[in-house]
């Protein structure tokens, strides 16, 4: 596999270390087929330990679990210079582009889209992985309107059921209390998480923003914040039991699926995806991507030219990151531990 396997069409998104782009596919069985191409730097991560680490655990993830409201990944390959990730291509833009349109959702919607997020972190949790970095921008819609949790660059993999981490990371807005004062922490976090997302939805905000990081910190840290008006009392109810400081008498994934919130729910539709979503994003052709940021869409076409001071010559500190997706698989179960046998090994041997 190669980059030149790939006709570039279209600039999706940009970060720090490389860019997302819609590609077709121009060769082999799936040729015609548009996918989603992350390009990553090599150069640019190399030295950032973290980042490689992350780099790493996301394309073992996406190789392991398996949820139809997860983006799906097909082919990972390296270049002298970069990695690729060829993901489904999830057309129907991200919900923080949604919210932006309708500044906020009723709670049919809200109660929709909560429930196929929570059910992405529940099937991540079962495989060991602790998200980390839910938020409206990594919420992707497909082109019927249902969820597809993308982004798992800052995910931690391989927990046990009462193992914690300690990492500091993720998004300052949705970041639970105990990841901000730098305790240990578990999949508690990712609940106190979607009781943001809840109240994003249906505020058009986040409980504790400023436009002072530290204050937002503090004001997280309390976990005091004020209660939206006009929603019913169930809503209230869940925001409450979602968004509250001691995360060991937080709701979980059991606790939100029996909430009163949830009680017209019907679960076993919603794991089929059988329940009809409450937005069907626009396509005028199979290649439009006005779903997305045009400020992202409106760039050139086209990957950074190769320079030879960008090349990486340590080809073990990226080993076993191809990848070529096995059509005929079916459902893994916990994520392997040899990935993170892997992953520490090659860590520790570029240490």
């Amino acid at each position: 596999m190669k980059p030149e396997d790939f006709a570039i069409l279209k600039v999706l998104g940009k970060g720090g270390y490389g860019k997302v782009y819609q590609a077709r596919k121009v060769t082999g069985r799936d040729k015609g087929t548009l996918f989603a191409m992350k390009a990553i730097k090599k150069n640019a991560i190399r030295d950032d330990e973290k980042f490689v680490e992350h780099t790493m655990a996301e394309r073992h993830i996406l190789e392991n679990v398996n949820s139809p409201f997860l983006c799906e990944l097909h082919y990972a390959f390296q270049t002298a210079d970069k990695l690729y990730l060829i993901m489904e291509y999830i057309s129907g833009g991200d919900l923080f582009a949604r919210l932006e349109r309708v500044t906020k959702c009723s709670e049919n919607a809200a109660r929709f889209y909560l429930a196929e997020v929570l059910l992405a972190i529940q099937h991540l949790h079962s495989n060991g992985v602790i998200y980390r970095d839910l938020k409206p921008d990594n919420v992707m819609l497909d082109q019927s309107g249902h969820v597809k949790l993308t982004d798992f660059g800052l995910c931690k993999a391989n927990l046990g059921h009462d193992e914690l981490t300690d990492t500091f990371c993720g998004t300052i807005e949705y970041m639970a209390p105990e990841v901000l004062e730098k305790r240990q922490y578990g999949r508690a976090a990712d609940y106190w998480a979607l009781g943001i997302l809840l109240y994003d939805m249906l505020s058009g905000c986040s409980p504790f923003y400023t436009s002072n990081r530290k204050k937002t910190m503090i004001l997280i840290k309390k976990a005091e914040f004020p209660m939206i008006k006009n929603i019913s009392p169930e809503a209230k109810s869940l925001l409450r039991k979602l968004i509250h400081r001691n995360e060991k008498t937080r709701l979980g994934a059991s606790g939100m699926k029996s909430h009163s919130f949830f009680g017209k729910t019907n679960w076993l539709k919603m794991e089929a995806r059988e329940v009809e979503p409450p937005f069907r994003p626009c396509h005028i052709h199979e290649e439009d991507v006005s779903n997305f940021d045009s400020a992202f869409t409106d760039m050139a076409p086209e990957e950074s030219p190769c320079k030879p001071e960008c090349f990486v010559q340590d080809d073990d500190l990226f080993a076993g990151f191809d990848y070529v997706r096995q059509e005929d698989e079916t459902f893994k179960a916990p994520l392997m531990k040899k990935c993170a046998r892997n992953l520490q090994a090659s860590i520790s041997k570029n240490n």
